[in-house]
């Protein structure tokens, strides 16, 4: 039984880290990034849908990214979307594509998307430690209750102690990485 709860807390700690890594990567670094534009929907044929699903999204170089939609009448609602999603960079239309060219970033915003990058980091390592909390809780219980040993209880949070360790390291490397990146001129 434990060996199951193990699992599940092994699965939902990924899950932590698998939402740090996305969050990161939406992050603006002054290079163009095609994650940048996760989250932001638009509204195209009476539904909200992100804008990778209504067009090719690619970086030809390091300070654009290029939005070509599959069909031209979507350009508008992209175009305006982008502007109403905040993000720092003001679209360009063609006619036949969405331009964004990313602005290179000043120092106090690079220590302002470090603020950040050091808040999602947080988020997930409090995400972690309240996945370890909820398991060796459970275990716990299931020691009250007979159904393991002492042995396997202080065995089973050791492991999830060590997972736990293992989590928030891996979070500090993907912090420290994106440190870099930011602060790189």
């Amino acid at each position: 039984m434990s060996e199951v709860l193990f699992k599940e807390a092994q699965a939902k700690m990924r899950k932590a880290l698998e939402v740090v890594d996305h969050e990161m990567g939406a992050l603006r670094t002054g290079r163009a990034n095609t994650h940048m534009l996760d989250g932001i929907e638009v509204n195209v044929y009476g539904n909200m849908m992100p804008i990778n699903q209504i067009a090719t999204v690619n970086t030809p170089d390091a300070t654009s990214i290029a939005i070509q939609p599959w069909d031209k009448n979507n350009l508008g609602p992209i175009e305006k979307a982008i502007l109403q999603a905040n993000i720092g960079i003001t679209p360009s239309n063609d006619g036949k594509l969405v331009r964004l060219n990313i602005p290179p970033l000043t120092q106090e915003t690079r220590k302002d998307m470090v603020k950040r990058a050091h808040h999602i980091a947080e988020e997930g390592r409090v995400a972690v430690r309240n996945v370890r909390r909820h398991y060796n809780d459970e275990i716990k219980k299931q020691e009250k209750d007979h159904k393991i040993t002492e042995d396997d209880r202080d065995k089973f949070i050791e492991r999830v102690q060590k997972l736990t360790d293992d989590s928030i390291l891996e979070i500090d490397k993907h912090l420290k990485a994106k440190e870099d990146e930011i602060m790189k001129v």
